[in-house]
């Protein structure tokens, strides 16, 4: 942000001094040194007003460069925040590599969009590593008129406090007032931190679109670092939220994203996901009004996968994560992470997500390409996968009959296998996106897929 301010000065600095120079030329121009006979008095006025005339037009072209130049730096000036290297990486690929549609680059519009204001509201409690977290949302962030930062704080840690507050005006701090003990039942005693999460949520997000009244917003808890476009993929993804019913919410995290489990060169790839992913996830306030008056008691990510609340609905995820997690402790001690999360890659690439065209996510568009692409994929053995035979066939199909075989072919290939109301995580109508020894598989249900079974979980 210091950074486009100061350029956006530089500008303006430049636009007075060269008009302030034009003035001082012609306020300090000596007099002429003409006889003082009325002919030659008027030939050297008359030249007089020739040189100011021409100084007059050439100062009008000059204010017209300087008066586009403004512009092209206003016009611009939303690309020119983030470290110097990813404003010099090499040009996006822009080649979708599973054929869903081909990705067309849209050209900068002539203003800035009129976009609304998404504030990034942080869930923290007792980690004082929360300045990791911060730091990056404040190093990254395009603009802080656009996306508040406002941390909402559980748990009353003083030190955790301390290191917020440090941030001064640069975010805004909340606190949950309620830090009571909650009643669980005798089997929950070990859970307990559990319901108060969920308190936690409900009375954070209240605060948002309840009291703010914000149009959206991007949760995040105090444990996530996240990518250089993160802003860029949100601001870009914010449309398809408010257009298409049939989705829910755009989440930065891949399940599945291990850096052996990624391609590398698609970072601009998205897809659609019937499982909910949270780990940085943006809602619209309709969605809140719907979810607040049923807000579970504990365990509310789980309680979001139920087909009751997801309602058929899907998220929009990436294919390399725009959030990493470095919570190890925490209520979960440490469940998956150290065998999963801590491998998930964080983008490094800047993609400009709101120059390209994501029309392809849009339900009929996507199903009708990305079905096609999955069930024209040749099938082969998850032996000839492991032992990396018919590697002429490029992309394949690993095909899964039941919960067992998913389950199975899951933990053969290095895939999270566990499923939430009968729904893979990153899955998409079953099917499960990756790529396994350099080529891209789909871990996929018969053609005939019908819907998810819940006593698959």
């Amino acid at each position: 942000m210091l950074k486009k301010s100061s350029l956006v000065l530089w500008g303006a600095a430049l636009f007075i001094a060269w008009n302030g120079l034009l003035l001082l030329f012609l306020w300090s121009r000596p007099p002429s040194s003409s006889s003082s006979s009325s002919s030659s008095s008027s030939s050297s006025s008359e030249r007089l007003t020739a040189d100011v005339i021409r100084l007059a037009q050439d100062a009008e072209t000059e204010l017209e460069k300087q008066k586009a130049l403004l512009h092209q730096i206003h016009r611009y000036r939303q690309f020119w925040g983030g470290n110097r290297r990813h404003r010099q990486s090499r040009p996006v690929t822009l080649q979708h590599p599973t054929a869903l549609l081909p990705v067309v680059p849209q050209p900068p519009p002539s203003s800035p969009p009129n976009v609304p204001i998404i504030p990034v509201l942080v869930l923290a409690c007792d980690r004082s590593t929360v300045r990791r977290c911060l730091d990056r949302l404040l190093r990254y962030r395009p603009s802080a008129q656009r996306f508040p930062v406002i941390v909402s704080q559980d748990c009353g840690h003083r030190e955790t406090a301390g290191v917020i507050a440090s941030y001064g005006d640069a975010v805004s701090h909340i606190r949950q007032p309620d830090l009571s003990e909650i009643p669980v039942p005798s089997e929950h005693r070990k859970f307990q931190g559990y319901y108060k999460i969920a308190r936690h949520y409900r009375w954070a997000l209240s605060q948002i679109f309840r009291l703010r009244r914000y149009r959206a917003a991007i949760v995040v808890e105090d444990d996530l670092e996240i990518a250089p476009d993160f802003f860029e993929y949100f601001q870009a993804a914010f449309p398809l939220l408010l257009n298409d019913r049939t989705l829910w919410c755009v989440s930065a995290w891949n399940d599945n994203g291990k850096e052996q489990m990624i391609d590398p060169n698609q970072a601009h790839l998205l897809y659609r996901t019937d499982f909910f992913p949270g780990l940085g996830w943006l809602l619209l306030a309709e969605l809140w009004d719907e979810l607040e008056p049923k807000w579970p008691k504990a365990f509310w990510d789980d309680w979001m996968r139920q087909p009751e609340q997801r309602r058929d609905r899907s998220c929009v995820r990436p294919e390399i994560s725009r959030t990493v997690t470095f919570g190890r402790k925490g209520v979960s001690h440490g469940q998956f992470f150290d065998q999963y999360l801590k491998f998930i890659k964080l983008n490094d690439r800047f993609v400009p997500f709101t120059q390209l065209d994501l029309s392809y996510l849009q339900k009929e568009q996507y199903e009708r390409f990305f079905l096609s692409q999955v069930y024209n994929a040749p099938e082969i053995k998850v032996e000839e996968l492991q032992n990396n035979r018919r590697k002429e066939l490029g992309t394949v199909r690993l095909q899964y009959s039941g919960r067992d075989s998913f389950k199975a072919f899951a933990k053969a290939l290095g895939l999270m296998d566990d499923l939430k109301s009968g729904v893979p995580r990153a899955g998409y109508r079953g099917i499960v996106s990756f790529v396994y020894r350099g080529r891209r598989v789909y871990l996929a249900p018969p053609a005939g897929w019908t819907g998810y079974d819940p006593s698959w979980s």
